[in-house]
């Protein structure tokens, strides 16, 4: 079976890797485990393996679920494939509590798969996704670090986020041409800040949409309330912290 580019196919189907991968989410024995875009089904063995409750597996690529049929019959009961395109999934609403998620995520939607799923984030136990080491290194990135930015602000305001391991690119059929790693997302008890989700992600826009400028110019619709919020004019965007940028989410909704 040929992996489709458009896809963002990239097959993991080193069973040493699988089962590391697998071994993450703990013990999974009660658990219904959420993977998307399983393909041929190298990590799903490897979480039914390890004894899955039940694995709730989203496929879009026809080709693939015939496979994954396979495996199902060798595991009755347990693995639910559903055909499907994962942008319109909403895996808070798959299987019963306790969830967790462990995927190797197609590359060309991983973010936007990720900020689709954040607002629901408290329906998971914890989450175990591999992501272009990239992308992995701005969700855990803290401030005053290149990768810090909108991403990283988003997702550790509701995540703790804690890099696990890079996957070398040779691992993969094909070879997609950067490393990977796995990141482990915990979802937090209550938010790191109180803020409103869509608050935030229009205050980091203004932020980082303007990165080499100084904040009391991306933000200078906020500039007259930095006194009050502890806020230097003069720091640029990567410097302040999660809960400064909640801080400024919140003066955004009483400034408009």
């Amino acid at each position: 079976m040929g992996a489709k580019r458009s896809l963002g196919q990239h097959f993991l189907l080193d069973g040493n890797l699988c089962d590391r991968i697998a071994r993450l989410a703990g013990d999974i024995t009660r658990t219904s485990v959420i993977e998307i875009g399983p393909g041929p089904g190298g990590l799903t063995r490897a979480l039914l393996g390890r004894g899955a409750a039940r694995v709730i597996a989203i496929e879009k690529d026809i080709r693939c679920i015939a496979a994954l049929g396979e495996l199902a019959a060798g595991y009755p009961g347990r693995l639910e494939i559903a055909e499907a395109d994962a942008l319109k999934v909403d895996p808070a609403q798959l299987g019963t509590r306790p969830r967790r998620m462990v995927a190797n995520l197609p590359y060309n939607i991983a973010t936007a798969l990720l900020i689709r799923w954040l607002p629901g984030i408290a329906d998971f136990e914890g989450l175990h996704l591999m992501f272009q080491k990239e992308v992995a290194g701005r969700l855990t990135a803290g401030p005053g670090t290149k990768a810090y930015g909108r991403l990283s602000i988003i997702t550790q305001w509701l995540c703790h986020t804690r890099l696990e391991f890079d996957v070398d690119r040779r691992a993969f059929t094909p070879s997609p041409r950067v490393t990977s790693s796995v990141v482990t997302l915990t979802p937090r008890e209550k938010p790191l800040a109180s803020a409103e989700f869509s608050d935030l992600e229009r205050v980091t826009g203004l932020a980082f949409g303007q990165r080499r400028k100084m904040v009391r110019s991306s933000l200078k619709i906020l500039a007259p309330r930095f006194a009050e919020l502890g806020i230097e004019p003069t720091r640029r965007a990567e410097e302040l912290s999660i809960e400064q940028y909640c801080a400024l989410a919140r003066a955004l909704v009483e400034t408009s």
